[in-house]
C-alpha cells in the first residue's frame, strides 16, 4: 500500500521512513527514526530523483508504482552514492528496465563499485553548468564536493525554483507524515537534531559547504529538497542562516559547554561547582557527561557554543577512554575558533591535561581562557579559588 505526498502537482514525495534504526551509520543514535526522501517528477518525461536505503526498498517500490501511476520511468537523476541512498539503485533498475541514470562521472564510478552490471549504456554524464529538459521542466546540475563525500550532485529545477540538495539541510529523525518544516515546530522540535545532523555528518567540510552556499546564493530557491528531512517552501532564510554559522565554525551562542569524565564523581563535582559559578555570572552552560551522553551529541554542542571545557581524569597513564574519543571526534570534525579551559585529575602522576592539549593541537584558532585546574584526587577547598578565577574569566570573555 503506497504512502506518497505531493511537494506539487507533479512532484511527488516517494520516500519513507525508518523508525527501527537505532544507529545511523553505526555510529550515531536516532531514537526518533530517520527519513530517506526520494522525489519522482511527472513531466512528458518522468525523472526519479535518487532511491532509498534498503530497510525501506518495499514502500519506496510501492510509492513509486502508485505515483507512476502506469506510467514507465525515465531517468532516475544521482545526487549522492551513499547506500542509504542508493542501494535499492540496482532493484530499480531490475524493476524499470528502459531507465536511464543522468549523473556526473564521478558517480558513474562509484556505481561501477557497488553494482557488477554494465551501466555504460543507460547513463548520461553531465557536469557543471549542464542542463536537461524533462519537458516543462529545465534541470541544472551544481557539484558539491564533499559535501560530504566527493561525487555528491545538487540539481536545480530552474522551472519551479526547487533546489535537490542532496545531503545537505538534512537531518535525523522520521518524517511521521509531515514533510514540509513549516508543518512543525521545527526551530523548537528539529533544530537540535538538525545540528547534530549537519555538525556530525557534513561538519568536517565547512569550507565546502561555504562554496556550495556561494553557488546556491546566485539561484532563485523557491523549495528545497534534501535527501534527510523537511522539505522547505517557506522561511528557509532562517535555517540557512544556521548553515552560515555552522559551516563558518562560528559560534551559535555565547554559553559554555562543559564535558566531563569522572570515574569515581570527584572530577564530576568540580565541572559542577564551575558550572554553578558560570550561572551565577548570568553565563548559560550546557554540560555533559561523556560516559553517558552519545559523542554527537556533545560534538553538536561543541559547534553550538563559544566556549569549551574539558574536565577529565587521568587513566592508564593517559586521560580517560570516554573522553579520549569525544575530543578525537572533535578533532576530526575540525572544529575551530573556540575558547577552550582544561581541568586535569590524578591521584598521582596526572597526564590527562597534557593529553587533552595533544589532541586538540591540531584545531585552528583554539585559544586556552584561565589557568588549568589540576585536582589531586579530589577538588580541594584551596581551589575553590581557582575555579572563581576561571569563572570570572569565562564570563568576562563572554560579555566581552
Amino acid at each position: 500500500m503506497h504512502c506518497t505526498r505531493k511537494v506539487l502537482d507533479d512532484l511527488i514525495w516517494v520516500g519513507a521512513d525508518d523508525r527501527r534504526l537505532s544507529c545511523f551509520e553505526g555510529v550515531y543514535s536516532v531514537p526518533e527514526g530517520v527519513s530517506y526522501n526520494s522525489f519522482l517528477l511527472l513531466d512528458e518525461k518522468t525523472v526519479l530523483f535518487d532511491t532509498v536505503d534498503k530497510a525501506v526498498y518495499q514502500t519506496f517500490f510501492e510509492n513509486v508504482a502508485f505515483a507512476l501511476g502506469g506510467r514507465g520511468l525515465d531517468y532516475l537523476v544521482i545526487s549522492h552514492m551513499e547506500p542509504d541512498h542508493a542501494y535499492t539503485v540496482g532493484d530499480l533498475i531490475l524493476r524499470y528496465p528502459d531507465v536511464k541514470i543522468i549523473c556526473n562521472a564521478k558517480i558513474q564510478t562509484m556505481l561501477g563499485q557497488f553494482f557488477p552490471m554494465d551501466l555504460s549504456a543507460r547513463i548520461t554524464l553531465v557536469k557543471e553548468g549542464d542542463t536537461f529538459s524533462s519537458g516543462r521542466h529545465v534541470l541544472n546540475f551544481i557539484n558539491a564536493p564533499m559535501v560530504h563525500w566527493p561525487e555528491v550532485m545538487m540539481t536545480y529545477d530552474s522551472t519551479d525554483g526547487i533546489l535537490f540538495s542532496a545531503d545537505a539541510f538534512g537531518l535525523f529523525g522520521a518524517l511521521n507524515g509531515r514533510i514540509f518544516a513549516d508543518e512543525t515546530d521545527f526551530f523548537t522540535e528539529h533544530l537540535d537534531e538538525a545540528r547534530r545532523y549537519y555538525t556530525n555528518i557534513v561538519g568536517k567540510y565547512g569550507p565546502q559547504v561555504q562554496n556550495v552556499l556561494k553557488k546556491a546564493a546566485k539561484l532563485d530557491i523557491r523549495y528545497v529538497c534534501p535527501l534527510h528531512g523537511f522539505i522547505w517552501r517557506r522561511d528557509f532564510g532562517a535555517f540557512l542562516e544556521k548553515y552560515l554559522l555552522w559551516s563558518s565554525y562560528t559560534p551559535e551562542e555565547k554559553s559554555v559547554m562543559i564535558a566531563y569524565a569522572s570515574v569515581y564523581g570527584h572530577t564530576e563535582n568540580a565541572a559542577n561547582i564551575l558550572a554553578v559559578k558560570l550561572a551565577e555570572r548570568g553565563v548559560r552552560v550546557r554540560m555533559h557527561d561523556t560516559s553517558v551522553i552519545p559523542a554527537s551529541n556533545i560534538v553538536s554542542d561543541a559547534f553550538r557554543c563559544s566556549h569549551l571545557v574539558f574536565a577529565a581524569t587521568t587513566y592508564n597513564a593517559g586521560v580517560f577512554v570516554t573522553m579520549e574519543n569525544l575530543l578525537h571526534d572533535i578533532a576530526a570534525h575540525n572544529l575551530q575558533s573556540r575558547k577552550v579551559a582544561l581541568i586535569e585529575n590524578g591521584s598521582w602522576a596526572s597526564t590527562s591535561g597534557k593529553v587533552m592539549r595533544e589532541i586538540l593541537a591540531g584545531l585552528k584558532n583554539i585559544d586556552y581562557i584561565g589557568e588549568s585546574i589540576a585536582l589531586k584526587s579530589a577538588l580541594a577547598e584551596s581551589q575553590l579559588e581557582q575555579l572563581d578565577a576561571l569563572a570570572d574569566a569565562i564570563a568576562q570573555d563572554i560579555r566581552a
